[in-house]
Order: C-alpha cells, then sequence, then structure tokens
C-alpha cells in the first residue's frame, strides 16, 4: 500500500475534527471532534512509521509505541473532559458551549460596570426609605 492512502485519510479525518471543534456547540461533539483530530494524527504515526522500516532493516517502530503513549492520554483527557461536562451540565442544567460562555460573563461583578448596576438598586433603597 502506498503512503498516501492512508496519509489523505488521515487529513480527511484531522479536517473534520478540525471542522467539528470550530462548528459545534455542544461540549461532547467537541471533545468527540477532537478524538477524531487525535486518531487522524496515530494514523499518520502508523503509517509513516510503515514507510519508514521499509528503508531500514534495524528499526525499534517508535511510530507505534508513541501512538500507544497518544491513545492513553487521550483515553484519559476524554475520560476528565466528560467529567467535566457532566458536572458543567448538573450545575447549569446545558452543555452549550455559547451559553456557559454568556453565564460566565454574567456572573463577572469585577468589571467597571458594577458600579452603575448597583447604582439604581441603591437609589430605589433610598426612595423607599
Amino acid at each position: 500500500m502506498h503512503l498516501a492512502y492512508p496519509a489523505v485519510l488521515s487529513a480527511l479525518l484531522f479536517c473534520t475534527g478540525l471542522y467539528g471543534v470550530l462548528a459545534r456547540r455542544n461540549a461532547i461533539l467537541v471533545l468527540m471532534s477532537v478524538e477524531l483530530m487525535l486518531n487522524a494524527v496515530n494514523l499518520n504515526l502508523v503509517a509513516f512509521d510503515v514507510w519508514l522500516s521499509k528503508a531500514a532493516a534495524d528499526t525499534l517502530h517508535s511510530g507505534q509505541a508513541l501512538t500507544l503513549f497518544t491513545i492513553t492520554i487521550a483515553a484519559a483527557e476524554i475520560g476528565i473532559g466528560l467529567a467535566i461536562v457532566l458536572a458543567v451540565h448538573r450545575n447549569r442544567g446545558t452543555a452549550d458551549i455559547d451559553k456557559l460562555r454568556d453565564t460566565a460573563e454574567s456572573h463577572d461583578t469585577d468589571g467597571p460596570d458594577r458600579d452603575a448596576s448597583t447604582a439604581p438598586q441603591a437609589e430605589k433603597a433610598e426612595a423607599t426609605a
């Protein structure tokens, strides 16, 4: 098999994953897209390792070993990522990234608008007293 076939498949998988990261709003779908990108990299590592092993008689298969490490780290990453997404979903009620960003920005009370937003409330309290 030629090197071009797995390289083209890997490029298509990576582009699909990149589109998923940039276009999706659900956090779980973003995590799935990141996994797709990592699998494309793993496919490239194995394909180039096999291609380079044909040139040299004594090889260490370092591409395949690095792929095993990448799979292990990706499994840990997806486990931690899903735990974070589930905790956020329990607290906020949504896994939509845009809504989470909006709620995080609306709870910011350290900004310069803090005094302007509390001023009408102080005037109402003085008027009723």
